[in-house]
Order: structure tokens, then C-alpha cells, then sequence
């Protein structure tokens, strides 16, 4: 049991190696998004445009539960007027960009996966090679760009559409009156809610576009492992989203 512990401990930095000498040329690459620019705005329509549907929902479901279930531990107090607070709170701080982070997460860390890897298993990306193309430089730097430059404006989306259903749930099933709710929901918001709310996306797109990239990048085999690392990447984006989730509303908010 020790070896094959101490072999999976190996793996496990080996992988931490590679995906920080990722991460560096990802970053040293980052100017050269402008010669690839048709490729940039292809993947920010597909990671972007068609996943507003999907933001939408996540919202709009979040804020909608959230009323419901605060709305009635608060009424039982007589302080339904506490609810437009939460939901504008909860959104904005936590469950808009976490939702949204990991639906994305598995959306966009599937589809980068599955197009790399099986660019990898076809030796595509060889061929890139050959012709003196750097991968990262033509696939990779495309993908975390359109990430970054999208899950913001899909992340405020969703918070929107979760304040909005919150405030059915509120006016219509707990009778607040909609100009208080209005009113309440945006002057409790202060700057370090706004910024943090909105400083999440960033990191949370930054790191699955790179992840998802990595995974496709080291597939190899057969589309077995094409599978497995398709899985792998949605899961391990997802826990990373969480843990910048948790660093954020730990660390930064109360440096803040």
C-alpha cells in the first residue's frame, strides 16, 4: 500500500508541476490573443452567448429558492421585510457567481476536455507542432480569454435574474411591498459586496479555462481516457470553484 501511495502522492506533483508550467505560458501567451482573435470570438459566442440560457436558469432558481426558504424562517418573526436584504445579499456575495461558476464549470470544462483531448488522440495537435505552432498559443489562450472576458457578464446575469425572482417570491407569497423591496435590495449593497461579487468570475474562469485545457491537453490513449479526463476536469474545476469561492468570502472579505 505505501509504494502505491507514494506513487499516487508522485502523480499528484507531477500534475501540480505541469499545470503551473501551464499556467506561466498561458500567462506569457496572453498578448498573442490578438492574432488569434476569430478564434477568441468563436469561443466566446459558444462559452458565452449560448450559456445564457443556462445562467439564466441558475439565477433565477437561486434567488426563487432563496426567498422561499429565508422568507419563511423569517416570518414566523414577522420580518418578511428582512427577505429583499437576503436574497440581494446572498446573490450578489455567494450564490450568483458560485451557481454560475459551476454550471460553467462543467459546461465549459466538458466542451475545452473533450475538443483538445480528442485534438490530442487524432495527433492534430502534433501536426500543430510540426508546423512550428505553439498549442497553448492557438488553442489554450483562446479558451481561458473567452472564459474570462464571459463569465462576468454571465455571472451579473444571473444575479439579476436571481434578485428578480427573489422579488416575485417576495411581493407576490410574502406581500412586501415591490418599491421596498427595490429600495432595500440596492442600499444594502456596499462597495466590497459589489467588488468581490464581481471579482469571482474572473478567477473562477481563469482557472477552468486553464483547467479544462490541461486535461485535454494529456489525454492519451483512447477515448476511454478521453472520458475519464473529461470527468476529471468537470470535477476538479468544480472543487476549485469552491475553494476560490471559500478563499474569497473568507479571506478577502474580511481583509476588506
Amino acid at each position: 500500500m505505501k509504494p502505491q501511495r507514494f506513487n499516487s502522492f508522485k502523480n499528484f506533483l507531477l500534475h501540480v508541476h505541469d499545470f503551473s508550467s501551464l499556467l506561466v505560458e498561458i500567462i506569457k501567451n496572453l498578448p498573442t490573443v490578438r492574432k488569434n482573435h476569430k478564434e477568441t470570438l468563436k469561443e466566446m459566442y459558444v462559452i458565452g452567448t449560448q450559456a445564457l440560457l443556462l445562467a439564466m436558469l441558475g439565477g433565477l432558481f437561486s434567488g426563487v429558492i432563496l426567498a422561499i426558504e429565508s422568507g419563511h424562517s423569517v416570518e414566523q418573526f414577522g420580518a418578511t421585510m428582512l427577505i429583499s436584504r437576503t436574497v440581494s445579499l446572498g446573490i450578489i456575495r455567494e450564490l450568483g457567481p458560485a451557481v454560475c461558476g459551476l454550471l460553467l464549470a462543467s459546461r465549459t470544462g466538458a466542451k475545452n476536455t473533450s475538443e483538445i483531448g480528442a485534438m490530442q488522440l487524432s495527433e492534430q495537435i502534433d501536426a500543430l507542432k510540426a508546423y512550428g505552432i505553439n498549442p497553448v498559443e492557438k488553442l489554450v489562450v483562446p479558451r481561458v480569454v473567452a472564459a474570462v472576458l464571459m463569465f462576468m457578464p454571465l455571472t451579473l446575469i444571473a444575479d439579476a435574474t436571481g434578485i428578480i425572482g427573489g422579488m416575485f417570491v417576495t411581493t407576490s407569497t410574502f406581500h412586501v411591498d415591490l418599491v421596498y423591496f427595490w429600495t432595500t435590495a440596492i442600499k444594502v449593497l456596499k462597495f466590497k459586496d459589489l467588488f468581490v461579487g464581481t471579482l469571482k468570475p474572473i478567477f473562477f474562469s481563469f482557472f477552468i479555462g486553464a483547467l479544462s485545457c490541461y486535461f485535454g491537453l494529456n489525454t492519451k490513449g483512447s477515448t476511454t481516457n478521453l472520458g475519464k479526463n473529461a470527468i476529471s476536469s468537470v470535477v476538479i474545476s468544480a472543487v476549485t470553484v469552491l475553494i476560490l469561492d471559500f478563499v474569497f468570502t473568507k479571506v478577502i472579505w474580511e481583509i476588506m
